[in-house]
């Protein structure tokens, strides 16, 4: 009997054939087959919001294919992704197909390795239908935000804009953040830190100013600090008092969709696209030398904190015999997830804790080596005896001003052996031994001015975090938004921090003025709760958008009457080049596919001229200026501004002010070192280093 298996990506095919056997047939689907056509609504909104699917433009003879191979197996069955997004495709996929949905012809592979394999492909279970219609109705509500709003934003602010159901609520939460900063009035405060010297000793340690005998003590001027300098001058500095501790540091829990992007962020400098794409390669599975194809991960996109019985016991087993019985917690450590978590599958672990990091290394590329060492360490940590540390408070009095300084000692590392939770958390000094009444030389004592800051913009990694804490999207959602908000130029990226354009802004501020509702994190969270409870079966997903668009609409309608004749003017930056139609300054403009050069007289002179960057360097061929440009997919090389009687171009960036020792000619910058593209003369040298140091 031959058996037909659909599943998403090509890379898992060999996988799971291989497991399986001859009798089985692995195709792909290339993920979606069927989807809303882009060109129109496609959204029957006066027959039940029924949706106008169609296939995907360039995907019809992979359909016409999959439907030969249907027609020679005995039997099909769909293992699309284990989520509600994988759900609805196998109903695509079905539905195209010809397949009886009443049926058990769906199997999920929640990790690829043979023991998933076998126990999905023993499970075989009926689409579930209440997940379809979640992710129906997701891709119903995105769809009439996106048609309803996008062309009346387009008309108030600029032609081309669009707005989005969760985006925008995204972008709000980056633009209020920058409004905090703006608004931020900083306060002052001096600190009075000290270094004392234990009798017989050498190295100092450091202490600050607490309070004095009327309690604590904040100091906010100078001429509160010099009071204090003033009383403390000449004093005698005696410990008055030694507290000592037992500090005990549990674990963080496996990593989560959200958790994992956080983490690889913060220590890897992955953006969350790059590691979700990582992450879904670890999944699919990799020739790992010694072992074959295999997955090494679970299912990525996930919010549960469950772990498997069986990958407790192995990594368990793992853990006592790699680091010994005190390694392992005096009882199982279990992990509660958040409320509105789905649980539909693990968390993220690895599928095998005996594959180490370093035994994959060679079978892996550099990111999925980082990501899987990641996953791996978190994992097997987290089921590991916690850290107990021994702390210790010295307070410190001088004419009844006191002064404090906090240490710790490590008496047992417990998980942080393998990973530590808070590598960037600042570390507390070691303290020497210090007893009551000791006297202590004062080093050095200082006045320290200082201002209170703004809060930060936030990183990707802040942001996916206020986005699952605010409850907008969903673990699958988190990467698609930030790449969309930053593609669509409503933020762009200033160092690793997220930050407004002035077009994030205006579109920001006429939602917030003419949609708030709709702009607002705790609707967004409520409708999120609302898609949760279509895919539980408790609600019926035609009446939740009927209420929504009626809703939107209502607001819509409002909206146009109080702003007809309305438009909202983006600032301009002002250049000193002259129109050559009618003298004019140019003004800098933002369109669809980039900036670009305009006429300030609009309408009456509707002259435009590419924005031309400069880069300060000299053509090699022909002496005229280098200038940035982009090539037709948005990718920057550098050509002379001569083109086309010039045809000199490159990848390598110009190095502004650097030339060739040797011939005069410009230097450009190939991977780390300056070349000179002058034919004929062949110079290179390594690019000189950088300096740092502590200051910056």
């Amino acid at each position: 009997m031959s058996k037909l298996i659909i599943v998403e990506s090509p890379t898992k095919t060999k996988t799971i054939k291989e497991y399986l056997g001859k009798d089985y047939t692995v195709v792909a689907s290339m993920g979606h087959v069927r989807d809303l056509p882009a060109a129109k609504l496609n959204v029957d909104v006066k027959n039940n919001f029924e949706p106008k699917y169609a296939v995907i433009k360039g995907k019809e003879n992979l359909v016409r294919d999959l439907k030969k191979e249907v027609a020679k197996a005995d039997e099909v069955y769909l293992a699309t992704d284990p989520d509600r997004e994988g759900e609805a495709i196998s109903w695509h996929l079905a539905t195209l197909l010809d397949l009886d949905l009443n049926k058990a012809n769906r199997v999920t592979f929640n990790e690829i390795t043979k023991t998933g394999i076998m126990a999905g492909i023993k499970d075989p279970h009926k689409i579930d239908m209440d997940l379809v219609n979640a992710q129906q109705a997701r891709r119903i509500l995105d769809r009439l935000v996106g048609y309803r709003l996008s062309p009346f934003v387009s008309q108030k602010i600029r032609r081309g804009l669009s707005a989005g159901r969760v985006q925008s609520v995204a972008v709000r939460l980056i633009v209020d953040r920058e409004e905090e900063i703006r608004a931020f009035n900083p306060e002052e405060y001096w600190t009075l830190d000290a270094k004392f010297i234990p009798h017989g000793a050498r190295k100092a340690f450091a202490a600050s100013f607490i309070g004095d005998e009327t309690g604590k003590v904040k100091i906010t001027t100078k001429a509160e600090a010099d009071k204090y300098l003033k009383r403390l001058d000449g004093a005698t500095y005696v410990v008055d008092s030694v507290k000592k501790g037992i500090r005990k540091k549990q674990p963080a829990p496996p990593f989560i969709t959200s958790t994992l992007q956080q983490d690889a962020s913060r220590r890897l400098g992955f953006q969350a696209k790059r590691t979700m794409k990582v992450a879904q390669e670890l999944y699919e599975g990799i020739n790992v030398a010694g072992r074959g194809q295999v997955g090494l991960i679970t299912y990525m996109r996930t919010d549960s904190l469950r772990i498997s019985e069986e990958a407790r016991a192995m990594t368990d087993k793992y853990i006592k015999a790699t680091y010994g019985d005190k390694y392992l917690p005096e009882k199982p450590r279990y992990f509660k997830s958040r409320n509105n978590a789905q649980d539909a599958h693990e968390a993220i672990r690895p599928t095998d804790v005996t594959l180490t990091p370093e035994e994959a290394k060679a079978s892996l590329t550099s990111d999925q080596y980082k990501l899987y060492k990641l996953i791996w360490q978190r994992f097997i940590a987290s089921l590991m005896a916690t850290c107990v540390q021994n702390t210790v408070r010295v307070e410190i009095k001088a004419n009844d001003c006191i002064f404090a300084a906090n240490g710790y000692s490590v008496k047992f590392d417990g998980y942080t052996v393998l990973y530590d939770t808070d590598p960037d958390e600042e570390e507390e000094a070691m303290l020497p031994d210090l007893a009551e009444g000791d006297e202590l030389k004062l080093k050095e004592l200082s006045g320290n001015q200082h201002f209170t800051q703004p809060p930060s913009r936030y990183t990707e990694a802040a942001l996916v975090k206020a986005l699952e804490e605010n409850g907008v999207g969903r673990p699958s959602t988190y990467a698609s938004i930030i790449t969309t908000i930053l593609s669509r130029e409503y933020v762009v990226r200033d160092g690793k921090l997220l930050k407004p354009t002035e077009l994030g802004e205006a579109t920001t501020g006429l939602l917030k003025d003419r949609f708030p509702k709709f702009v607002n994190t705790k609707f967004t969270a409520q409708m999120e709760t609302s898609l949760d409870e279509i895919a539980e079966g408790k609600i019926e997903y035609v009446g939740l958008i009927s209420d929504f668009y009626d809703d939107l609409e209502n607001t819509l309608k409002k909206a146009k009457t109080d702003m007809e004749g309305v438009k909202i003017e983006l600032e301009e930056d002002k250049t000193d080049i002259p129109c050559e139609k009618c003298g004019r300054m140019m003004v800098v403009k933002s369109g669809r596919f980039g900036k670009f050069l305009a006429c300030p007289g609009y309408p009456e002179c509707k002259n435009t001229r590419p924005l031309i960057q400069e880069t300060g360097a000299k053509c090699p061929k022909c002496g005229g200026d280098v200038i940035q440009r982009k090539s037709k997919r948005g990718y920057v090389f550098y050509g002379c501004s001569n083109y086309p009687n010039c045809d000199f171009s490159t990848w390598d960036a110009p190095v502004s002010g650097e030339v060739c020792p040797e011939c005069g000619s410009s230097l450009f910058k190939h991977r780390a070192n300056y070349v000179c593209l002058k034919e004929g003369c062949g110079y290179e040298a390594v690019a000189p280093r950088k300096r740092s140091s502590k200051n910056g």
